[in-house]
């Protein structure tokens, strides 16, 4: 779960560490903004029945690992990371040369995305998006396949951002699970350290992925797991160039050369 809520592509240095700016306005003092800034937690995913879910701050936060970089190698053409967060695979792309870009709807995630050589841009995934139907790879990693709640809504949404016959790259929960449930984003145990509002999440294992793909026609690549993770790949049997509405609650992160996106200007809206 790198982007909590929910461009020229150019070539920058390889990412570094940046010293936040004192003065840069997207930071804030929302629980998840503090802990980019810090660079590690306590941060926590907390249902209504007080269970809590640690969050990896410290590695979204880390230069990209040996595992990112596994499924990175896998990345194909131009790609779209849905929940950047604080921007790790975008960076490492960039420096690669790879046209790429972050969403993310947390200003502080974008803001530093930005500071590592990063594109990015501040939205939610299920509102317009630049190069909708040409993207060739999507990552949604970190748990970001919890986005908004719906896990069949997000996979019709990415359906419709990808290329026909594009590449998905989703991380599930490591054991089968299919849970949907309200959260807050909190910084401690207590009651009242740093909770934001309430907002749809939803958390799966590989099978309920696939329950849920197949039936909206994505194809099943591949299924891995590294370093204690899990990944699976899909792929999209067609797509629509028609954008969804926006989604207010969507609040929550081999090569084939194409040009797609290299005219799409990108700026916050």
């Amino acid at each position: 779960m790198s982007g909590h809520r929910q461009d020229t592509i150019r070539r920058p240095a390889r990412p570094s560490d940046p010293a936040r700016s004192s003065d840069d306005p997207a930071w804030t003092c929302d629980p998840y903004a503090d802990a980019l800034r810090a660079g590690r937690g306590p941060l926590f995913l907390r249902r209504g029945d007080g269970w809590m879910l640690p969050l990896d701050v410290e590695r979204w936060c880390a230069r990209a690992d040996e595992v990112d970089l596994q499924v990175l190698e896998r990345c194909e053409g131009a790609v779209l990371d849905v929940g950047c967060g604080p921007g790790r695979l975008v960076a490492e792309l960039a420096a690669r040369g790879r046209p790429v870009l972050g969403v993310d709807v947390s200003r502080a995630a974008v803001a530093r995305t930005r500071r590592l050589g990063g594109q990015a841009l501040t939205r939610s995934v299920f509102e317009p998006l630049p190069g909708e139907g040409r993207w060739d790879t999507a990552l949604l990693l970190d748990g970001n396949l919890g986005i908004g709640g719906d896990p069949a809504a997000l996979l019709r949404r990415l359906a419709r951002l990808l290329c026909s016959g594009g590449l998905l790259i989703a991380e599930t929960v490591p054991m089968d699970v299919d849970e949907r449930a309200e959260v807050r984003l909190v910084s401690g145990a207590g009651p009242d350290v740093g909770a934001e509002a309430a907002f749809p999440w939803a958390r799966l294992g590989t099978p309920a992925l696939l329950r849920y793909a197949r039936p909206l026609g994505w194809r099943a690549a591949d299924q891995w797991t590294a370093g204690g993770r899990s990944f699976v790949a899909l792929r999209a049997r067609s797509t629509s160039s028609s954008a969804e509405p926006p989604n207010s609650r969507a609040v929550i992160s081999s090569q084939r050369p194409r040009k797609p996106l290299a005219d799409i200007p990108v700026a916050d809206a």
